[in-house]
């Protein structure tokens, strides 16, 4: 595929006659080249290309800094099962869209989740699951996803935690389906096709407590009046459409 068009701090496209060339190197020297390297994927879609924004860059440079420090920094405490349980499945879900972002070129995108999974393991490293099972698969999963976007810091990082050189020689990792499942699903409740409620209850509910639930909320029977529905209709995980 071909890159899109990367546009000066003008808004024009880049060109020397028009002095409005940034000069890469100098952004190496500035923030290095993992850095410039993460925001020309973050900045915009490869495909259509987009504006030089200096924001972005030093955003992308923050979030290395904070990975590097995430990842060394020994944590304190112990985690609950809970805690590990969601770590993991948000592991394994970014993993899974990172994996066909990569084969769609949808670089903006795996940055993207590469940022808010930090997020997650920050909350799950102040919450204990430093030097777990779960937080040891979750950095060597987050390095592997991480290595094309920044090879040199991955790599560094990769030998710092004492893995077998190099990442970059490694499989890419497995998606453990199993992991990936959600404990509590959000149902769209209707009345006569119009949204007018939202339940949380457990993924593996049953079809008959899922009307039953939808049906016993307050705003439903509001809306309900007393009367009997006609119909209750349950699109599984999804919704259900209450009738009259």
């Amino acid at each position: 595929r071909n890159q899109g068009q990367i546009l000066g701090p003008d808004g024009q496209r880049m060109s020397k006659s028009r002095g409005n060339v940034v000069d890469p190197d100098e952004q190496v020297k500035l923030y290095g080249a993992d850095t410039v390297r993460a925001f020309m994927m973050f900045g915009y879609r490869w495909a259509e290309g987009g504006p030089w924004e200096p924001g972005s860059i030093q955003g992308a440079n923050r979030w290395l800094r904070r990975l590097w420090i995430t990842f060394l920094e020994p944590g304190e405490g112990k985690a609950d099962e809970g805690t590990l349980r969601v770590l993991r499945r948000k592991v394994h879900q970014t993993l899974r869209s990172v994996t066909n972002d990569f084969e769609q070129f949808e670089f903006n995108t795996i940055i993207s989740s590469l940022m808010e999974l930090l997020n997650d393991m920050v909350k799950a490293k102040q919450a204990g699951a430093y030097g777990t099972p779960a937080w040891d698969e979750a950095v060597e999963i987050y390095l592997k996803m991480l290595s094309p976007v920044a090879p040199h810091i991955s790599e560094e990082l990769w030998t710092l935690l004492g893995h077998p050189y190099s990442v970059h020689t490694q499989a890419w990792a497995t998606v453990d389906e199993e992991a990936t499942r959600e404990d509590q699903v959000t149902l769209v409740v209707q009345v006569n096709g119009k949204v007018r409620d939202r339940v949380t209850v457990p993924a593996d509910i049953s079809d008959a407590d899922a009307r039953q639930t939808a049906l016993a909320s307050p705003v439903v029977q509001k809306f309900l009046e007393g009367r009997t529905p006609r119909q209750v209709i349950y699109v599984k995980g999804k919704l259900v459409n209450i009738v009259q």
